[in-house]
Order: C-alpha cells, then structure tokens, then sequence
C-alpha cells in the first residue's frame, strides 16, 4: 500500500471513529434516564434540541423527554423487535418505526412535507423533538388536547389522531396504563428540571 493510500485510508478510519462517537453520545447511559439533569449534563444537546421544539411547537421540554423515554429509551436508531417464524427465522418488523420518537415512515414523511425539513432523519435528535413538537401540536388543533396534557398526547401519539377522536385507546387497557406512566415521567422530569443547572444557549444569526 503506497503512502496516499495509507493516508486515504487513515482518514477514512478517523472519519468513521468520529462519526461512531457522535452517535455513541446521542445515546444516554441508563443510569441517567431516571434523572433530567443528569441527562442534560451527559449531553447538553438534550436540553438545547428540546428546548428549540418547545419554543418552536409548544410542547414542554418535560413531556418531550418522557416521550423519548417511553418510545426509544434514548436510542437513536432503536426499531421494533424482528416477529420470528418456529422461533427461529427473523421475519419482518411489527412497524416502521425508527429512532428517537419511532415516527413511522408515513407519519415521518408528512412531517417532512409539511415543514419543508425534507432531509430531517428520524435518528438524529434535533429533528426527533422537532418530530414530537409538530405531532403534539396537531394533536392540539385536530384533538383540542391541551399541550400539557401528556396523557392524552400521548394516547393521540400512539393511536393516531383519528383513533383518537374514535377512542380506540378505551379498548386498549394496557395503553392506557402506559399514557399514565408517561404522564408520571413527565411529571417528574418537570420537577427535576426547576433544579438543574441548565446550559446557556448559544444562538448564531439569530437562530438559537
């Protein structure tokens, strides 16, 4: 191998190393998920993404993580389990969701359509909140959820705006369960954040 090869090579390593740390460090440890500021002080990205889509779409930085929370566990490409044919052979997944706020490709592409983000990735996390944010506020104009009702905005968030309106969820018992898990999340990261020390935001060109 000649020396420019050597040199390409060695880049391409260094590149991917890099890129490799990136996406390591938009994954929070588990020892930090119970705790807000301690996620915020893992990675301050985590308070500066939320706080964007909570001036942005009016859902609190609060319910944003307990969303996260519940649909990813933080990861940033998780998906839904692979269904297993005789228990063995890896069939299809039960959804397309992906990332963060596991928005499903539909859902994401009328995301994308309407806010004109037509490269936003579900696995990056300042489009993953910016996800939750305009979801939420449809949930708000189409539902009349109030932006600080977790349980019903997650409820709308899981069955969709029309099932929703149809009350599908009332003949999920075990969905329900889960809205108030979310709600009590939300709640508790709402009371963690009034002690946190937060990061000052850096604002460039007008945009913060």
């Amino acid at each position: 191998m000649n020396h420019w090869n050597k040199l390409v090579l060695g880049g391409l390593m260094i590149g991917t190393l890099t890129l490799q740390g990136c996406a390591t460090n938009r994954n929070p440890p588990p020892s930090v998920h119970d705790n807000v500021c301690n996620l915020i002080k893992h990675d301050r990205q985590w308070y500066t993404a939320a706080k964007r889509s909570q001036d942005k779409w009016g859902t609190s930085i609060a319910i944003q993580k307990a969303f996260v929370h519940q649909e990813s566990r933080f990861v940033h490409d998780a998906r839904p389990p692979r269904k297993t044919h005789l228990g063995v052979i890896p069939g299809r997944r039960a959804s397309s969701a992906l990332g963060y706020a596991q928005a499903l490709d539909g859902t994401w592409s009328d995301y994308q359509k309407a806010t004109g983000n037509l490269r936003a990735r579900r696995t990056n996390l300042n489009d993953a909140l910016d996800f939750i944010g305009w979801y939420n506020s449809l949930s708000h104009s189409r539902n009349g959820i109030a932006l600080n009702d977790p349980y019903n905005l997650y409820l709308a968030y899981h069955e969709g705006h029309g099932g929703f309106r149809r009350k599908t969820y009332e003949q999920k018992p075990w969905l329900m369960s889960v809205a108030k898990r979310v709600e009590q999340r939300s709640i508790m990261y709402q009371n963690q954040l009034s002690q946190c020390r937060l990061p000052a935001q850096r604002c460039f060109f007008g945009r913060c």
